[in-house]
C-alpha cells in the first residue's frame, strides 16, 4: 500500500467491548443507547418534580410565617389580616354574591384590553419591521410614546372619552400595546438575513418569506411581549378600577379602604394575583405549543 493509499484509508473505530472482553453487537449497542436515553428522561422528569415540590413548599412556608406572625401579634389585624381570616372573608364574599360579579367585570375589562391591544400592537410592529416607510413613520413615535406614563394619560382620556368603561379599557389597551410592539418589532429586526437569503434561493415569494421565515422567527419575541402585556394589563386594572368605579375588584378595594377592612383588601389583591398567574400560565402553554420546533421545548 502506497503512502497516498494510507492517507485515504478508512479507519474503523473499535466496537465497544463488554467487561469480559466480548464485543457488543449493533442491536445490543442500540438497546443500551435506548436504555440510557430513557434513564435520562426519567432523571429529568424526577428533577422537575422535585423543583415543583420545592416551589410548593416555598409558598406554604411563606403563608405559614405570615399566619404565625399574625397569631403571635407581630402583625396588627388592622394592618394585615391573617391568611386564615382572609380565607374566611373570601368565602363569605363568594357566598354573599359579592366577589363573583366583581371578578367577572374585572376579567371582562382585561380581556377587552388584550383583545384590542395585542392585534393593534402586532399590526404596528409588522408595518414598522417589514417596510422602511413604516419604520420611519411608526417606530420613532412608538419609542417616544412608550416613555410617557400610562397612568398620566388618564386625565386626557377622561377629557376625550369620559369616565366610563371606555376610559378604563383604553388605559389597558395603551399599556398592553407597548410591550407587544417593542418585543415583536425587535424580534423581526433581529432575524438572521441568511434565512431570508436562503428563502430566496429556494424560490419562496415575498408573502411566503413573511409567513414561513419572518413570522416564525419573530414568534418567540411576540410571545414574550404577550406575557409582559398580560402582567401590565392586571397592574393597570388595579389603578383604573379605583377611579370612579362602581363595580369590579378595584371598586371593592376602594370600598374596603374606606372602612379599614384589610382582610377584604388582601382578598381582592390575591384575586388579582391568581388571575394574573392563570393568564400567564395560559400564555406559557400557548408558547410551548407554538414553539415546539425550538430546541429544549
Amino acid at each position: 500500500m502506497t503512502a497516498v493509499d494510507r492517507r485515504f484509508e478508512t479507519i474503523t473505530p473499535p466496537t465497544p467491548a463488554r467487561p469480559g472482553g466480548e464485543e457488543l453487537s449493533a442491536p445490543a449497542r442500540a438497546g443500551r443507547g435506548l436504555v440510557q436515553l430513557h434513564t435520562g428522561v426519567q432523571d429529568k422528569r424526577h428533577r422537575r418534580g422535585l423543583r415543583g415540590v420545592e416551589r410548593f413548599l416555598g409558598v406554604v412556608l411563606f403563608f405559614a410565617i405570615w399566619e404565625l406572625a399574625a397569631q403571635v401579634g407581630w402583625l396588627s389585624p388592622q394592618a394585615l389580616a391573617a391568611p386564615s381570616k382572609v380565607v374566611s372573608v373570601g368565602w363569605d364574599m363568594v357566598q354573599d354574591g359579592i366577589l363573583g360579579p366583581a371578578l367577572w367585570v374585572s376579567l371582562t375589562r382585561v380581556l377587552w384590553g388584550l383583545a384590542i391591544g395585542i392585534p393593534l400592537a402586532t399590526a404596528l410592529a409588522l408595518a414598522a419591521g417589514l417596510t422602511r416607510l413604516g419604520d420611519d413613520l411608526i417606530d420613532r413615535n412608538m419609542q417616544m410614546l412608550r416613555f410617557v406614563p400610562v397612568i398620566g394619560l388618564l386625565p386626557m382620556l377622561i377629557l376625550w372619552v369620559g369616565i366610563g368603561e371606555t376610559a378604563k379599557v383604553t388605559l389597558i389597551v395603551i399599556g398592553v400595546a407597548f410591550p407587544v410592539y417593542v418585543n415583536t418589532y425587535t424580534a423581526i429586526r433581529q432575524i438572521d438575513p441568511g434565512y431570508l437569503e436562503l428563502a430566496r434561493v429556494v424560490g419562496l415569494g415575498r408573502w411566503a418569506q413573511i409567513r414561513r421565515v419572518i413570522l416564525a422567527g419573530a414568534m418567540p419575541g411576540f410571545l414574550v411581549g404577550v406575557r409582559l402585556a398580560t402582567a401590565v394589563a392586571w397592574l393597570i386594572l388595579v389603578f383604573a378600577e379605583q377611579i370612579n368605579a362602581t363595580n369590579g375588584i378595584g371598586y371593592l378595594i376602594t370600598k374596603a379602604q374606606t372602612f379599614f377592612q384589610s382582610d377584604v383588601i388582601v382578598v381582592c389583591l390575591l384575586v388579582y394575583a391568581v388571575l394574573g398567574l392563570i393568564t400567564d400560565t395560559l400564555v406559557r402553554l400557548l408558547e410551548k405549543r407554538l414553539l415546539r420546533w425550538q430546541p429544549g421545548r
